[in-house]
């Protein structure tokens, strides 16, 4: 799959592109219900709120089916390496869960700012691809980001260990306040099998979740295997360490295991 020439020039001017319904029920089926089974997991993969509500399940690909051919899907790929200009490796898998009532707030941050800070990461010739695995609406705890940031490259910012159980480099207040009043907010929202892909400098955040829907969201972080990480401090099922060009598989890996009537299930 290949992004057209307009969106090239939107995904430069915004940071963002937002494709909707590019996977279909059947296959948001096949993967929403991989990530329940994970989420009922007891592996150290699976983070969870201080309610005890799943927050992020790493590397998901690694242990299961379904998500494994997600990693590897050509209408996620194939843009990526497009934009890049190269093949990618997998830096990141996790599946985002915003629970009912209990999801916490993702506070503002770009990810190539932890990626550089963290990983040792050389250059931002990286990028987010995510699936919804609910619809994801004004309500339910949607990604916000601030168009056009990505071109300010790396923001300084402080590491909080504080305010939700997973720490993450933030940035202050004022730092958001003088983005978001250059290029506004926005909170792309729509319907399961959406996909959204930003820039790894692209300012962005979500709100808790206190509506009575969750939201799922499936994270590839994909870099370019010139610009592979240099340093190992975060665990392997964090930030991977194997710089393999990621080989896509058949458009139809994902409805296959549908029609089977396989259900994948995380590995004991």
């Amino acid at each position: 799959m290949k992004i057209s020439d307009a969106q090239l020039k939107e995904f430069d001017a915004r940071g963002y592109l937002f494709m909707e319904n590019l996977f279909t029920p059947d296959e948001v089926s096949v993967l929403k219900d991989a990530a329940l089974k994970i989420y009922d997991t007891d592996r150290e993969e699976v983070w969870r709120e201080s309610s005890g509500a799943p927050r992020t399940a790493f590397a998901a690909h690694t242990y299961d089916e379904a998500h494994k051919r997600l990693g590897a899907h050509p209408r996620l790929i194939g843009p990526v390496k497009q934009l890049l200009g190269e093949d990618v490796y997998m830096h990141q898998y996790k599946i985002n869960a915003k629970a009912a009532f209990d999801g916490e707030v993702w506070q503002w941050h770009q990810d190539y700012g932890t990626w550089a800070r963290d990983d040792g990461m050389p250059e931002p010739r990286a990028m987010n691809i995510s699936v919804f695995l609910d619809d994801v609406t004004a309500a339910n705890g949607p990604l916000l980001f601030i168009p056009g940031s990505h071109k300010k490259g790396v923001v300084e910012a402080g590491h909080d260990l504080e305010t939700t159980s997973y720490p993450l480099w933030t940035l202050d207040r004022e730092s958001v306040r003088s983005l978001a009043d250059e290029g506004g907010v926005v909170a792309p929202t729509g319907p399961a099998g959406s996909v959204l892909m930003f820039h790894g400098n692209l300012v962005h955040a979500s709100p808790p979740n206190i509506s009575p829907w969750n939201r799922v969201i499936v994270y590839l972080s994909l870099c370019a295997v010139s610009n592979h990480i240099t340093k190992f401090t975060r665990k392997e099922w964090i930030a991977h360490r194997d710089f393999t060009p990621i080989q896509a598989m058949e458009d139809d890996c994902l409805s296959a295991l549908y029609k089977d009537g396989q259900r994948s299930t995380a590995a004991e």
